[in-house]
């Protein structure tokens, strides 16, 4: 791979990023430490959510957040199937029942109608629902949270694509993580994400309950509340006083944890998130510009009309039979010419683990989607001159 070749995604480290992790390693603690809470002031301030908590990767907070709401082997949970496969596997882990949600065969996002075709297939009811914001595009999450509410689904955001996503909300703009329609929203801040703690993720709420459960739960369910410890004789000394060493573990929990120095990164990035931002949405629409009316065979992914997204990757919809070459063929030719692609994603519900769950299962809106999709370079490091030749490969590659 040369210097000149452009990956699909990719990190953007600054010197600020090296000297606020160098600093950290540098203190006494490097996990459970104070950056941690200040990590998660910080995000909880910057999306407007009351609480925020930060662990390990996103897919530990999808699993965090199945947890605080109690899932378990007797609830459905509706998953979309046109996502990465920790969408479903959060709240599978739980034990509970996943039944996929179709989509939208042009933006592959769950909408109404396939939310409440899914709850058709689980009998007409469900516990909880994970919503995906596929590449930085948002869901419709009032026309979903105005069905599961009043039949009192739960609503978990998976936002891992869509740090930096805004949405209109009573006549102003809200972010996504503010949780204006659901009980949480869960992050990962992977390198190829907007921002990143290395691996590392984060889910918000306006609920300090499910906060303080899901901080229990992911330091291997211990708790350290005097108000809530069961065997007080162990706990308490003779004049009443909390034993220093004592803590008790009430319920399993995992080793979800962020480190300081991971924290550290992440509040970094965090103060860099404008300019991110700024740079995806500029790239955007210069691929925009570039590919409208470009080829018949080729549509970009539209965006709703009250969404103002930033986006965490740029698909194209390409129809590989119009062009008489497969879609492996393209990614090959494109990556000699040093374009980095890739597909997102292979719908959850045609992996074979949950295909021999159900196996007749047909969500002819995710295939569709998944078919045409090609992700092009996004990411901040690129120049609009990067785009430019971005497209400037395809069009050779497509004739």
């Amino acid at each position: 791979m040369t210097d000149d070749f452009l990956p699909y995604g990719k990190q953007t480290i600054t010197q600020a990023d090296l000297d606020a992790v160098a600093r950290a390693l540098q203190q006494p603690l490097l996990t459970t430490g104070p950056l941690v809470g200040e990590f998660e002031t910080a995000f909880a301030s910057r999306v407007g959510a009351g609480e925020a908590v930060a662990c390990s990767n996103g897919t530990a907070a999808l699993h965090l957040a199945a947890m605080a709401l109690g899932l378990g082997p007797d609830d459905v949970v509706l998953a979309p199937t046109q996502s990465f496969m920790a969408s479903a596997n959060g709240p599978h882990y739980t034990g509970a029942k996943i039944v996929f949600m179709d989509c939208d065969p042009d933006t592959g996002l769950v909408t109404r109608e396939t939310f409440l075709a899914a709850l058709e297939r689980a009998g007409g009811k469900a516990s909880a629902a994970v919503i995906v914001h596929l590449n930085g595009e948002m869901a419709d999450m009032a026309a979903i949270a105005a069905e599961a509410q009043p039949r009192g689904i739960r609503l978990i955001e998976d936002a891992c694509h869509a740090i930096g996503t805004r949405f209109a909300h009573d006549g102003a703009m809200a972010d996504v993580g503010s949780c204006k329609y659901s009980d949480m929203a869960c992050f990962s801040l992977h390198p190829v994400k907007t921002i990143t703690m290395g691996e590392g993720g984060v889910v918000t709420t306006n609920d300090a309950a499910l906060a303080s459960d899901m901080r229990i739960k992911r330091s291997h369910g211990i708790s350290r509340e005097p108000s809530g410890f069961v065997n007080k004789d162990m706990a308490f000394d003779s004049d009443g006083s909390v034993n220093p060493w004592y803590h008790e573990m009430q319920a399993p929990g995992f080793n979800y944890r962020a480190t300081d120095f991971s924290c550290a990164l992440g509040l970094s990035q965090l103060g860099q998130l404008d300019h991110f931002i700024e740079r995806r949405k500029a790239l955007k629409a210069r691929y925009d510009q570039l590919l409208a009316g470009f080829h018949p065979s080729i549509a970009v992914v539209p965006t709703a009309q009250d969404c103002d997204p930033c986006r965490h990757l740029y698909p194209v919809l390409i129809d590989f039979a119009l062009i008489g070459k497969s879609r492996a063929t393209v990614m090959a030719e494109l990556h000699a010419l040093g374009i980095g692609t890739q597909v997102h994603y292979i719908p959850v519900h045609l992996q074979p683990y949950y295909r021999e769950l159900d196996p007749e299962l047909d969500l002819p809106g995710a295939v569709r989607y998944y078919e045409r999709a090609l992700s092009l370079p996004l990411y901040p490091l690129m120049q609009d001159s990067d785009a430019d030749r971005v497209v400037d490969a395809l069009r050779k590659v497509l004739g």
